[in-house]
């Protein structure tokens, strides 16, 4: 038979005579099929608590300065040693974020602001300040902020939240910037489309509210400042945190599903009769400060992650991509606390030195009790909590392996890796810090390590990269059979580049029957095949090709299959 390739991720339709699949995890998509999604891999040092917001900012010199937000401080990541310093104002504590809340950050030169509805605008100096301070004149308190064209726009303002306010024309931080007469300064209240839930920045702003999108065009010249214009009639925004400005696009979850808006176009919905009642029956709706969105810089790909109705409270557990360019839906299983777009730091030689005090062989490995991964070595002496530290070699507990772990020690011969979730056993050998080679990138790569990508705080409070081994992926055809006869499956052949695999078929003889999966087998060295042996009319193949194996694409299966009674 020919290639049956791996069909793109369409849960919403049904499976009979289909064209798509239900069932893929873990895998992104390529012009040739799937290709592997790359597990997290610690960065930094851990937050002292949940993250609730970060930001990359870049300096004249273009040194990347790094800030995150807890519930109630500000932090800024020191490039040497990878931990995190209070720079709140004063050194005090905010008023607690809302539970529905994030921290929002944006950068005008060389000004950080910081804001979140319930303290002032928080503004800092990139070349003078040592902490945020409270922003001059007289902002007013908001949840959201973004930059339109040379003007700071705040957006879900505590008392007027049917309002946008913007500062004076590349006047961001004076006594004059909010005074709404100066230079530009001024506002605009919507009599209609609900409360302001966000501004998406950009040369021209898009305005987003409960039931209406506008656009907002600056106009030099003019006493209007910008011309708003509605885009849209009984279509708001669902969660204020899914909007992601992707290069000119703009994505966004409406209360119509996922949609996307071309420049200077309209919303174009890009999840119906895809995604969008899967993804709704999924979303846990008490928790849409968990549902957020961010670009990867690197690729064609958006990401949001959300918790869903089975998560755990405070993270997501799942993350949802689109590829813009192939036009396809992903799930990732993946859990965190902060999805962002950030740049790595640059490298010293003073940072060589945080990759490890030194090569410690691991003799161990085990589930620490709370799923973490639990190494064991001759000694601790050399080691203290939250250093950073890598793992090379680990074999069997592969997912120990990583570039920078945050450590705990726990007694003179153990010691905790936060963040690596135990999955295998041990086998063999392990090495603790001592290996450059161990390290993502390579040295030659950090020059261009200002390049943002996808990254996230984990579970942990540790910010980090997608770009550890494999996870496990699974990968499912679309389903195979007619109502007329029935059909004898000998096996198939899946199309990758992966050694390690299993494959299993499953079967039903009615579409009203639910499926019922088949035992799993292992792929054949010699020929290539997974050998399944079924009589049934309907049937779909899956691979699961386990975590940390090397592979690059997966673009489908050849089946093995005769009318039903033969062999």
């Amino acid at each position: 038979m020919p290639l049956l390739p791996y069909a793109e991720y369409k849960p919403d339709v049904s499976d009979y005579e289909g064209t798509a699949t239900k069932n893929i995890l873990n895998v992104v998509p390529r012009g040739d099929g799937y290709g592997p999604f790359p597990s997290f891999s610690a960065y930094t040092s851990a937050l002292p608590s949940t993250c609730r917001g970060a930001f990359y900012a870049l300096k004249s010199d273009g040194t990347v300065i790094t800030f995150a937000g807890t519930d109630n401080k500000l932090y800024k990541l020191n490039n040497t040693d990878y931990g995190w310093a209070d720079v709140s104002s004063g050194g005090s504590s905010y008023s607690a974020l809302s539970s529905s809340a994030q921290w929002q950050f944006a950068q005008t030169g060389n000004l950080v602001f910081a804001t979140q509805a319930n303290a002032p605008l928080q503004v800092f100096d990139l070349t003078a300040s040592n902490a945020f301070a409270n922003a001059q004149g007289l902002p007013p308190q908001a949840a959201y902020i973004s930059v339109v064209g040379r003007f700071l726009v705040l957006s879900g303002l505590l008392s007027t939240p049917y309002r946008i306010q913007w500062c004076g024309l590349n006047n961001f931080n004076s006594s004059t910037s909010w005074d709404n007469l100066t230079a530009g300064a001024d506002f605009q209240d919507f009599p209609d489309g609900g409360i302001v839930r966000g501004v998406a920045g950009g040369e021209a702003g898009i305005i987003f509210q409960d039931l209406a999108i506008r656009r907002m065009s600056y106009v030099p010249g003019s006493p209007i400042i910008f011309q708003i214009d509605r885009i849209t009639q009984d279509k708001g925004l669902f969660a204020p945190y899914s909007i992601i400005r992707a290069g000119e696009r703009i994505f966004f979850y409406a209360g119509q599903g996922f949609h996307k808006i071309e420049p200077g176009g309209v919303p174009e919905q890009i999840g119906r009769e895809r995604i969008d009642r899967t993804f709704l029956d999924d979303l846990d709706k008490g928790n849409l400060q968990l549902f957020m969105g961010a670009a990867d810089p690197r690729s064609t790909r958006v990401y949001w992650a959300y918790k869903s109705v089975n998560g755990t409270a405070g993270c997501y557990d799942k993350l949802l991509g689109y590829d813009f360019l192939l036009d396809r839906f992903f799930p990732v299983q993946m859990t965190g606390e902060y999805l962002l777009g950030i740049s790595q730091t640059g490298l010293t030689l003073e940072n060589l030195d945080s990759l490890g005090p030194g090569a410690l062989a691991v003799t161990g490995a085990a589930d620490n009790g709370s799923g973490l991964v639990r190494l064991t070595v001759a000694s601790t002496a050399t080691l203290i909590t939250g250093q950073i530290a890598s793992v090379s070699g680990v074999v069997g507990t592969v997912e120990a392996n990583g570039e920078r772990w945050v450590i705990a020690v726990i007694d003179g011969t153990h010691l905790d890796l936060q963040g690596a979730i135990f999955a295998n056993a041990y086998v063999s050998g392990g090495i603790i810090g001592g290996s450059i080679d161990a390290m993502t990138l390579s040295l030659d790569a950090y020059p261009t390590a200002v390049q943002p990508e996808i990254a996230q705080f984990s579970s942990s409070h540790v910010l980090g990269f997608f770009r550890g081994t494999s996870l496990e992926a699974i990968m499912e055809s679309s389903e195979q059979g007619t109502d007329d006869e029935r059909i004898t499956i000998r096996g198939f052949c899946p199309i990758t580049d992966a050694a390690s695999l299993y494959g299993s078929a499953s079967y039903r003889d009615t579409p009203s029957a639910a499926a019922i999966a088949g035992n799993e087998v292992s792929v054949n060295a010699r020929t290539g095949r997974c050998d399944v042996r079924r009589d049934t009319r309907y049937s779909r193949f899956r691979v699961r090709i386990p975590a940390a194996t090397s592979w690059t694409f997966c673009a489908g299966v050849v089946p093995d299959l005769t009318p039903g009674g033969t062999l």
